[in-house]
This record gives C-alpha cells, structure tokens and sequence, in this order.
C-alpha cells in the first residue's frame, strides 16, 4: 500500500539550531519526538536562501538557475514538474494549508486543492534591479525594523495566518481520514514562522527568560571587516538608520525561539489529528525549512548569505519502514521531490536527466553519500548571482565581483578563516578541486544575463499590470457553502453517516 505523505514546511528556521534534531534547550517536545522516530540530516541546504527560489527548488528538485525562479518576484513555471504534479499523476490527492510563495498566475502548480491564499503577493512587485546597484526599495526590502521592534503580541500578520494555516490542515486530516476519495494523499502543510518580525506570544516568550542563548555566539564583525556580499546584506537591511543595541539582540533571539516553540505547539495540533484519525502508521511525515537566519552572528540577520546560519535548513523524515537514523552527509532541499517520489513508488525517470535532486532513501538505509550540494542566489542585496558547493568538510563560494571564499567547516564551524585567500596543503587542493567543479557546473556570465533579462521583463510587465483595471493574481480560497454541513439536495442520514470517523464505535 502506498503510504499517505504529510510535509510540514517552515519559514526561516535556522538549522543550527537543530544538530540533531531540535537542540536541547529548546521547549519543543512534539518536535523532539518526531526527531527520534526519524531520519535527521543535520547538515541539510536550501538550494537558495530565500522564500520563493527556495520553495521552488525544494518543490520541483532543480536549481534557480534551472527553474528560472531567481528571487521572491520572479515568476515559477507552470510547465515544471513539482513533487504534487508527479504525485498526483500517480494518483495521490495532493493538497496545500499555507505559504508557497508561487509568483504568476498558477497558483497551484499541482496541487489539487489550497486551502489558504498565500501571506505574500503573487506578482512581480518585488523585482530587484541588477541595473540600479545599490539601489535601496524601501517599500519591500528588509530593514532592521525587526529587530528593534522585537517582543510580544497575542496576535500580529503572522501569528493569524499560522493559525489558520494549522487550523485548515488538521480539519484536512479529519476529512482524509473518511476515505471519501480513495486515494492515497499528500498534504503540504507550510507556516510563515518563525520568519521575522520577531513577534511572539506571552505564554511563549516566558518559555526563554532564563534561556542561554540569546547572544550570538560570533558578535558584530565591523563594516569595513565584512566581505563584499555581507556589506552588500549590511546596506540593503539600510543598518545605518538603526542603532542596534544587546537588548535589541536578546529580545529578537528571545522571539525567534519563542515562534519555534509556538510552531511546536501548531504542529501537534495537526499530528494529533493524524494519531486519532488512526493515519499515522500508514503516513510519511517531513519536517523541512526552506532556508535559515543569521539571528544576529556576525551582525548579520534574515538570510540571502551562504553562511550556515542562513544556508542550513532542518530536515527530518519519518516513514514507514524506515528506521530512525542520523546521517551527516551534505543533502539539499531539491532532494525533497526525488525523495517523496520515491516513497511513493513513483518515476520521475521523464524527467530525472534535468532534475538536480536525488532521492534520500539509500542515505538514510546507509549508503554513504559523496556528491556535492549546489546552492545559488541571485536576489536583492545582490548584484551579479553568486554559488556555492558544500562537499565533506569544506564550503566553496563564488561570485564574479568579490574574491572567492573557501571555509573547512570542521576546523571553523563559524566561517571565519576564508581559507581561499592563502591555501595551503589540503586547503591548495581543496581550492582546485571546488574552482574544477564550479566551472564545468555554472556560466556565471550567462547567468547573469539571464537574470538581467528575467527582471527587466519583469519590470515593464509589472508597471503596465499597474496601470488601469488591476486583475490580481492572489490565490482566493473558495468556500463553497452549498456543499458544507448539511443542505436540501443532501440526504441527512447519509451526511451524518458519511462524514463521521470512526463509524460504529
């Protein structure tokens, strides 16, 4: 029998955080348990950090430069396979509770049924400008608003989409489990936390009063420290019209832990409905975020960086017959299509020869795993796209404006010795080996190109949708009354029958 899949997708979560699992001192029991039924990848990567080319590498196992989906305004393709096309295709019900981020006018890009709109547009308004370098769009860019407006609030944006985001998904588990399709499912449900403003419930900031971490562990490194890209980071989050302080830092920090133990809290809601409705043995379950956050190291905060803060996501699989089990070979959110494809006993075979990912399944039975992991970005805060390889222990960055970087991340987990400055040794031969592979993998020329074309398209497209009647292309949930509950053209007997589980008891 085919299993059921249930993903659980959150925004921004940093997966330092998570070492194997959730760490120790985080107040997240339901997370913690799902992690020792699972397989952990400690040292998993978005594909690129930040929400839409993230989310739509995670979702179709390829890479921006591939997908065409180079920052949060840039438009997915309706003609790109994602793991709810292959899914569904196969036959499962494939359905969506909460952020995707899809930009255009699909909306679905394979699944079935959205049971919420998304939290951020679906148009192009959000275009960077290779041509303007420097160029600060204050109306949507990050600032550092965030973190001096860091604490507490029993509703905000967020928390209301999150909770309904949760509230949709478990009354979606309910609804599966009355067979009423009878096809196996798959339910993606995604949160917005604990993404930024760093916005928490009381009940949940008291959890951290006392917490140990709220400072970060690298501090400020000075402007004029900085490389290139993270000054680039430092100017578009406009840090000069802020005056950060180390209670600003802790109240931020604070919060951020919070929304993880607020998240914990959604995510049982949506696991207990799936354990009573007796779904559970029969249902595989990920935990996946599409890229992470600095939270303040290095002074840096958000994402749109290759460092680890920024770059490494938390992801955990559990399945049915696969044993818990922590495997610490590089892997990558375009692993995640492959890998459901496979649990399900579906080919993607049409595809596979354009598909980056690969699928899990034998790393976590312990075939040891020694392909790179491919990480690009090419969005605000960026003036040419930028890539990145992660192979063993070492980190290779490259970009055509800034000097390459080159970290061992066993000797330096904090990315301070950029090693390519002075190789030496097995940092000489690493350099080669990265610059060999960087090469016969990217045209860093044509693909900014690429990008320029992608976005000054974009912007003539945007203001021209602008002017005049303005049609949106906002995902509009539809509710449709006449079919809910009970109405005349039902027999009652037959709705009570039908949507109650368990029957008979």
């Amino acid at each position: 029998m085919r299993p059921n899949i249930l993903i659980i997708m959150v925004d921004q979560l940093n997966g330092t955080l998570f070492p194997d699992g959730p760490a120790d001192w985080l107040h997240a029991p339901t997370l913690k348990k799902l992690a020792a039924e699972s397989v952990r990848f400690p040292n998993c990567y978005t594909a690129s950090p930040l929400c839409a080319p993230g989310r739509a590498s995670y979702m179709s196992g390829q890479l921006p430069s591939v997908t065409g989906v180079y920052d949060n305004a840039a438009e997915f393709g309706s003609d790109i396979p994602t793991y709810a096309h292959h899914l569904r295709r196969a036959g499962y019900y494939t359905a969506l509770s909460g952020k995707m981020h899809f930009v255009g006018p699909d909306q679905l890009h394979g699944f079935e049924e959205r049971l919420t709109t998304d939290i951020y547009p679906a148009d192009f308004g959000w275009t960077p400008d290779y041509r303007k370098p420097g160029e600060r769009i204050d109306w949507w860019y990050h600032n550092m608003g965030s973190v001096t407006g860091a604490g507490v609030a029993e509703i905000s944006n967020q928390m209301e989409y999150d909770d309904e985001v949760a509230h949709f998904a478990k009354m979606k588990v309910y609804d599966l489990a009355r067979g009423h399709t009878g096809r196996p499912w798959c339910l993606t449900v995604s949160f917005t936390h604990p993404h930024d403003p760093y916005v928490t419930r009381r009940k949940y900031w008291d959890l951290y009063k006392d917490c140990e971490h709220l400072m970060p562990e690298v501090g400020p490194i000075p402007y004029d420290d900085q490389d290139p890209h993270s000054k680039r980071i430092f100017d578009a989050n406009d840090w000069r019209s802020f005056d950060i302080s180390d209670e600003d830092v802790r109240r931020s920090r604070r919060a951020y832990f919070a929304n993880i133990s607020y998240l914990d809290d959604k995510i049982a809601e949506v696991l207990e409905a799936l354990e009573t409705t007796r779904q559970a043995e029969t249902t595989a379950i990920l935990f996946v975020s599409d890229h992470g956050d600095m939270l303040g190291e290095r002074g840096l905060w958000y994402k749109m960086n290759f460092f680890e803060g920024s770059a490494r996501v938390p992801m955990m699989l559990k399945a049915p017959g696969l044993a818990p089990a922590r495997v610490d070979a590089p892997v990558s959110n375009i692993d995640v299509c492959p890998t459901l494809c496979d649990i399900a006993g579906v080919s993607m075979d049409e595809v596979m020869p354009w598909t980056a990912g690969e699928t899990l399944l034998p790393y976590a039975r312990g075939t040891e795993r020694t392909a790179p992991v491919a990480m690009e970005y090419a969005a605000e805060a960026s003036y040419a796209p930028m890539v990145c390889l992660r192979q063993g222990r070492w980190k290779y960055t490259r970009c055509a404006l800034d000097p390459e970087q080159l970290f061992d991340l066993s000797a330096d987990p904090h990315e301070l010795s950029n090693l390519a400055e002075t190789p030496t040794g097995d940092a000489a031969e690493a350099l080669a080996h990265f610059r060999a592979m960087a090469d016969a993998r990217w045209d860093l020329d044509r693909f900014d190109a690429e990008v320029r074309r992608s976005q000054a398209r974009r912007w003539v497209v945007y203001e021209a949708l602008r002017q005049g009647g303005y049609y949106p292309w906002d995902f509009q949930p539809l509710q449709k009354a006449s079919e809910r509950y009970m109405r005349n053209h039902m027999d009652l007997n037959v709705v009570e029958e039908n949507q109650r589980f368990p029957r008979g008891e």
